[in-house]
């Protein structure tokens, strides 16, 4: 039975055309895949269905019944709920008000403290979450049990349809193995789920049907299961069949390639043990699991945590590790990207020019602490059209950008800051699969050039598809690096876990 019907919609911004005639069908008890690149109109159609935007052109049934919210809050009262990628929790109050916010148990006007501590309680027991404590601050949560409190939230309203932008962005595999028993003990009681995710793996287990967008326009549906990744993927990026893989084929580093950078048992906050050789020309991966210290190594590394003990020798030359800064990193050639590409990746309100150029403005710089805007934008151009980053001008605010684009900028302003030793924390972290495969190349680039690329990631299959060597971080502790034919899924995870030896 079709619950929510989509037909022909249309929104446009200006000049900018989101969404150009996107039509789909969900039915009751199933969940649908929505699958596009950054900017292809998921987002907008997102928020078309929950009532923030309003279509162009278009229209919208549920249950064959005409459907146009004016509101968010007209929209859940339709049963429809949205799960944010981007959080969209009130920092400052606990759990259970997140909760319950917009549907707070009242008497006579006053809101029921325990009814509400109960429907938060019963709420995280269902996903698992317990642990959680429904009076705690969201604001004290990690990033992932923030994550736990959305998705809750939008249990909380008794959705018929449940939109889900990249719920397991921020999970480890037991929450992800979390969800998804719970999304299927919803989809068992008739509610049908919108499911967005980059990661083709969770959309083939999760999923009945998909529905890919390019450009704003619906370009392809079917099956799950009657459908390779090979045709999901040139859908999504409009490129033939047999293209080729996302990963660029690379010459491996000679065993022999200098080493720029080495670091000899540091222990920072966060890591008690830590020491690898980082190598001409090579990308080195580091695996582990949330909170491993993998995160803490990396910011260690760039002076933006104080390390306790331990050398960091670059070029041959020992580092003060102890009392350099972030600054003197980047004085020495360092380059980092955050994993936090909103909070701390980016200056957001800034421009493209200026983020990318940010790192190193003495290029423009005449004298008299002047810049020469000009040339900083003809710069700017170069990049943008080298990382092919989709944008008006250099002007436009990084802010307006998708994020497989606001990514690019990230990374481009280590190569326009010509870094020797990159340090790239989850650098395709809520990217779509066509930007994932830019990024690649761009860091593949990097190693071709002799630069050092150390890469932390959460996701095996880049680490297995980019990396020459390969270490794991496991409580605070690195392991041994190997070569990355050595290591096997299997094995990555066994020395996260500490499992056997393997």
């Amino acid at each position: 039975m079709t619950l929510l019907e989509v037909e022909d919609l249309a929104k446009r911004f200006g000049a900018t055309v989101a969404l150009d005639g996107v039509s789909l069908q969900v039915h009751a008890g199933e969940v649908h895949a929505l699958i596009g690149e950054n900017g292809a109109g998921k987002s907008t159609l997102m928020n078309v269905l929950v009532g923030a935007m309003r279509p162009d052109r278009g229209r919208m049934r549920i249950d064959d019944r005409e459907y146009a919210p004016s509101s968010p809050l007209d929209a859940r009262r339709n049963g429809i709920a949205l799960i944010h990628q981007e959080l969209s929790l009130c920092p400052h109050l606990s759990v259970a008000e997140n909760i319950t916010l917009g549907l707070e148990p009242a008497t006579h006007g006053w809101i029921d403290r325990e009814a509400t501590r109960d429907r938060a309680t019963t709420l995280l027991d269902e996903f698992g979450h317990a642990g959680i404590e429904p009076q705690r601050r969201v604001k004290d949560l990690s990033l992932a049990a923030r994550q736990v409190v959305e998705i809750c939230r939008a249990l909380a309203a008794d959705a018929r349809v449940l939109l889900m932008d990249e719920p397991t962005s921020t999970f480890q595999r037991e929450d992800t193995e979390r969800l998804f028993a719970l999304v299927r003990r919803l989809t068992a009681r008739g509610i049908a789920v919108i499911y967005i995710s980059h990661f083709l793996e969770e959309v083939r287990e999760i999923a009945d049907r998909y529905t890919v967008l390019r450009d704003g326009l619906s370009v392809d549906s079917g099956t799950i299961a009657g459908s390779t990744n090979e045709r999901l993927i040139a859908r999504m990026v409009g490129r033939p069949e047999g293209a080729g893989g996302i990963f660029p084929s690379r010459a491996r580093p000679a065993p022999n390639a200098p080493v720029i950078f080495s670091v000899e048992h540091l222990s920072a906050p966060g890591v008690k043990d830590a020491s690898f050789e980082l190598r001409s020309g090579e990308i080195f991966g580091i695996a582990g699991l949330m909170g491993s210290g993998r995160t803490e190594l990396v910011r260690a590394l760039y002076g933006l945590s104080q390390p306790r003990a331990g050398t960091m020798t670059l070029d041959g030359s020992v580092l003060d590790a102890r009392h350099d800064r972030a600054s003197d990193r980047l004085r020495q050639g360092f380059g980092y990207v955050s994993e936090d590409r909103k909070g701390e990746g980016l200056a957001l309100p800034l421009s493209i020019a200026d983020n990318l150029t940010a790192t190193r403005y003495d290029m423009f710089s005449p004298g008299a602490g002047w810049l020469d805007i000009d040339r900083q934008r003809d710069v700017s151009r170069h990049w943008m059209q080298t990382l092919r980053i989709r944008a008006t001008s250099p002007g436009q605010l990084v802010r307006s950008l998708s994020g497989g684009n606001q990514q690019k900028v990230a990374i481009g302003r280590l190569l326009h800051q010509d870094a020797h030793v990159l340090l790239l924390d989850e650098p395709t972290r809520g990217v779509d699969i066509g930007s994932k495969a830019q990024v690649y190349e761009i860091v593949a680039r990097c190693a071709a050039d002799g630069k050092g690329v150390l890469m932390v990631s959460s996701y095996l299959p880049e680490l297995f598809g980019l990396c020459d060597r390969l270490a794991v971080m496991r409580r605070g502790r690195l392991s041994p690096a190997r070569p990355i034919d050595a290591w096997t899924p299997q094995s990555v995870l066994a020395e996260a876990l500490g499992g056997s030896p393997v």
